[in-house]
């Protein structure tokens, strides 16, 4: 019921709070039909100065393709909050390169979030939980601190594409994120490159003269915490060297994982 014809009804003005969710999967739908095609500068412009402006986020890893979805950002909001995740592991060719992004392409609100001290006291004292227990140090050090960096948030932009790996081949624009649903309800996750290819990106990076990642040339296609990357060999897909040996193609930031680890983490 409408607030206005609730108050007429008890007579005098109330004080309601809308507890609908920012976004819904008809939302969702919708939206994805409606950019269907479009293209992508296009629709970040519409959107970032439209109906998401000041409630967006922009979550990069600054890895090898991160530049050019930073990039297109760019050329349309240099004030946007710029999130990064700092597990902590990561190689410091990837924090030299997110430096010189950042302010080579003008962002001016870079958010670093890093892990709770507490949780790792508890759960990976050693450092060495992503060795047996590698979606549980993700959940410590990529997935809780994301969470926090989002909550203000109604909506963020992913750099996902759908050629990266076998799990993303049916990637959508649009997507609803309900993985911290139930304590600041479901969020609106873009993925503006979800249709571009390999080929694509290069050219962009070309035509932008933009940096590329110093490990790329080395042979690593896909980067994120320096235990948990190897170098991607001929033939195999982009994120083949991610978590090499083990049966996990994600962190858990796109793809559900247990939301706590499994035991408390061993002393060596």
């Amino acid at each position: 019921m409408a607030k206005t014809a609730l108050a007429n009804q008890i007579g005098h003005d109330v004080d309601l709070i809308d507890v609908r969710p920012a976004f819904t999967q008809a939302d969702v739908d919708a939206l994805n039909a409606r950019y269907t095609g479009v293209p992508t500068a296009q629709m970040l412009r519409e959107l970032l100065t439209g109906e998401l402006a000041g409630r967006t986020a922009l979550v990069s890893s600054f890895g090898t393709e991160s530049a050019v979805l930073l990039h297109l950002v760019s050329q349309i909001d240099t004030d946007i909050p710029l999130i990064f995740t700092n597990t902590q592991k990561m190689f410091g060719e990837t924090l030299a390169y997110r430096d010189e992004l950042s302010e080579r392409l003008g962002f001016t609100d870079l958010r670093v979030y890093r892990p709770d001290p507490k949780i790792l006291a508890e759960k990976d004292r050693t450092g060495l939980r992503w060795s047996y227990d590698p979606d549980g140090c993700c959940e410590i050090r990529k997935v809780e601190p994301l969470k926090r960096a989002l909550k203000s948030f109604d909506a963020w932009i992913s750099g996902r594409k759908g050629f990266q790996a076998g799990t993303r081949t049916a990637l959508p624009l649009f997507e609803l994120d309900e993985a911290d649903a139930a304590v600041s309800g479901p969020k609106l996750k873009i993925n503006p490159l979800a249709g571009w290819d390999k080929d694509a990106l290069n050219a962009y990076f070309e035509a932008n003269d933009l940096p590329r990642h110093p490990l790329e040339a080395e042979g690593y296609l896909s980067i994120g915490c320096s235990p948990c990357t190897s170098k991607v060999l001929p033939g195999e897909d982009p994120r083949s060297g991610r978590w090499r040996g083990w049966d996990k193609v994600e962190c858990g930031i796109h793809s559900p994982i247990p939301t706590t680890p499994q035991a408390d983490d061993p002393v060596f």
